[in-house]
């Protein structure tokens, strides 16, 4: 079967033309399905890598296909091409015409194209360079051979600038004493800075990669969670999958869990000797760790000694409530406590949720049940949420594709709109004339309540006297 050709008046992201399959002919193409919001469709960007840098006779072409409302806007996948460096062409498919055309029921889905324009096949899921190597290694001379392969330019491959300013797509905060740690994510690194951002510590170098030791030095790789225990700040080093422990006093950096590889977690055991997959907040809860393990759909948890343990959801993605080991979560992303309770978003299925002995859901019903309602929570609904915090009874989230921050009130069992216009943007003010571009991260100190303004790269202070919203100015000159 001939692949069916890209339609014309599609937009091409990434790239300064569009092609044609027949442009592309006499090369191998693979065609990415994907959704920025799917995080097993973060895990396979490596994989793309690897496969273009290993076979020059391959192009791959991203189609990103939205599942929330917020990803169909063009400028929002800008951002999410650049947060996860992609650098192959990306066609915007909102309306599911190329979905549609391949017979995609999944993300990430995969169609190899062959030089002369047959479909040879397509799959589905994570390990895609590890399905492919062994294919392209029989491919390739058989089609030399055909003599229907050839060896011209590829399509080009972006690169993108940092971006200016203090942070890069900044993801989690915590206060920790007088001061509030921000997970710097794009720039790989933990800033510590005072409520009036003044730089006073950084964990990591900034380069990208895995490291242990001291903080100038050590490496981490877009961190995310953060929690704090005394002396020790834990952290979600989600790229490198696994979390780390640094020693504010001797300001040393090094690995608690993960083995690097992102494999679904098994039974657990010694940290260091476990595969984690995406560990994306922490929260400590009477002598225990709690990582909120995006990549399989889990929580786990890990005692002060490194162990680690698998502690709720069975690993398969969905929402259903029950016994620890039986619920379905969905891309757990953000935990909070009452000091007994743990709370948690499960952004896919865009719900809260608690766990109190068992898994119960508060507000959300499916997997493709989202919106932007406040009120009662059996009717109120949120878009893709990714932070929140507990405070005297009741929830702070943030609700990141709605672009505002909400607080549930859990005696009242009601949800409503504190700050946030509701679209992307930036502007302080009023409460409810201040704009946000996808906050995923809260914390409070006294009576600020502090945000990860993640596509801003900044990080907005909520004054909970005033009802006025204003931008941390830091300073990292230290």
């Amino acid at each position: 079967m001939i692949a069916p050709e890209f339609p014309e008046d599609l937009v091409w992201l990434n790239t300064d033309r569009r092609y044609t399959l027949r442009d592309l002919r006499g090369r191998f193409v693979l065609i990415d399905f994907w959704t920025y919001c799917c995080i097993n469709c973060m895990h396979v960007v490596t994989d793309l890598k690897m496969l273009e840098e290993r076979y020059p006779e391959l192009v791959v072409i991203g189609v990103h296909t939205a599942k929330f409302e917020n990803e169909m806007r063009v400028e929002n996948i800008e951002k999410a091409i650049m947060r996860y460096g992609i650098e192959h062409p990306v066609i915007v498919d909102s309306d599911r015409t190329l979905w549609r055309a391949y017979g995609i029921r999944a993300w990430p889905s995969f169609v190899l194209i062959a030089p002369d324009g047959e479909i040879l096949g397509r799959t589905s899921g994570e390990g895609i360079f590890s399905i492919l190597m062994p294919i392209m290694e029989q491919l390739i001379p058989e089609y030399e051979k055909r003599g229907s392969l050839h060896h011209g330019k590829p399509a080009p491959r972006a690169t993108h600038k940092g971006v200016s300013g203090a942070l890069s797509f900044p993801g989690k905060v915590i206060s920790g004493g007088d001061n509030i740690f921000i997970a710097d994510s794009n720039n790989n690194r933990i800033l510590i800075v005072s409520p009036d951002g003044d730089l006073m510590d950084v964990i990591g170098s900034g380069e990208r990669g895995y490291s242990d030791g001291d903080f100038s030095e050590a490496r981490l790789f877009r961190p995310q969670g953060i929690a704090i225990v005394g002396d020790v700040v834990y952290i979600a080093d989600t790229g490198n999958h696994m979390v780390r422990a640094a020693d504010l006093r001797r300001r040393t950096l090094v690995r608690m869990a993960g083995t690097g590889k992102s494999r679904h977690p098994g039974l657990g055991g010694r940290g260091a000797e476990v595969s984690l997959s995406s560990p994306w907040d922490l929260v400590f809860v009477q002598d225990h760790l709690y990582i909120a393990m995006a990549g399989s759909h889990q929580i786990w948890r890990m005692d002060l000694e490194g162990m680690v343990e698998p502690y709720a959801g069975s690993g398969i993605e969905g929402l259903a409530d029950g016994p620890l080991e039986q619920a379905r979560l969905a891309q757990p992303s953000g935990l909070t406590t009452d000091g007994n309770r743990i709370y948690f978003v499960d952004s896919e299925s865009s719900s809260l949720r608690v766990i109190d002995g068992d898994v119960r859901t508060l507000i959300g019903r499916d997997l493709f049940y989202f919106g932007d309602i406040d009120g009662d929570f059996g009717r109120a609904r949120l878009q893709h949420p990714l932070g929140l915090f507990y405070k005297e009874g009741s929830i702070y989230v943030a609700d990141t594709y709605n672009h505002r921050i909400k607080k549930a009130d859990l005696s009242s069992g009601s949800i409503h709109t504190t700050a946030g216009t509701g679209s992307p943007g930036f502007a302080d003010g009023p409460g409810a004339q201040a704009a946000f571009n996808e906050p995923s991260g809260l914390t409070f100190l006294g009576d600020s309540l502090f945000i990860a303004d993640t596509n801003n790269h900044a990080v907005r202070i909520y004054d909970q006297r005033s009802g006025d919203v204003s931008t941390m100015r830091i300073d990292t000159k230290k």
